[in-house]
């Protein structure tokens, strides 16, 4: 799926959402707001108040899927911008992006873009600052985490485990 179709198909989902749960907060104990639905509903010929039944069963089935898309959306939120990003690079990068992105221990701004001055931090468990061991592997690191995100002016940057650089790149 497309990034558009995702963003449509999770407007949809939310309308829905939020329809149903306005629908249910006229309901209440009082039995005043049934009482009137009930009336209109049996004023209507050709038995419209057993057509309003099937019709909340559907709405049911559909409160039902929405309520599973929504958690499995949140499920893939829960995990950190970090194990996302592994998992991508586990299922679609090359041994030696794979063995650079094992030393990522956390990933920053990955999920905030607007495509005018897009940033993100990764940090990894490399030492030495510049001029240590981590300046190559940074430079994988990078690379897929283009891969991973597309932004019209992002820039990633690569830090060790004290906070110094390692590299950047364009994403």
């Amino acid at each position: 799926m497309g990034m558009k179709t995702k963003i449509a198909l999770g407007a949809v989902v939310g309308i829905v959402v939020i329809g149903a749960v306005s629908a249910n907060a006229g309901d209440s104990d009082t039995g005043s707001g049934d009482k009137g639905a009930s009336a209109s509903a049996d004023r209507q010929p050709g038995g419209a108040k057993d057509a309003g039944v099937g019709a909340g069963a559907d709405a049911g089935q559909n409160n039902e899927k929405a309520e599973k898309t929504e958690k499995a959306e949140k499920a893939e939120k829960k995990a950190s911008q970090a194990e996302q990003f592994k998992a991508f690079v586990e299922e679609n990068g090359t041994a030696q992006e794979k063995e650079a992105v094992s030393h990522v221990t956390k990933v920053q701004g990955a999920d905030e873009q607007n495509d005018i001055l897009d940033t993100a931090d990764v940090w990894t468990d490399f030492t030495g600052g510049i001029m240590g061991e981590g300046t190559g592997p940074a430079k994988l690191i990078a690379s897929a985490f283009a891969d991973w995100k597309q932004s019209e002016n992002g820039l990633v940057t690569v830090y060790d485990a004290d906070g110094e650089l390692l590299g950047n790149g364009q994403f």
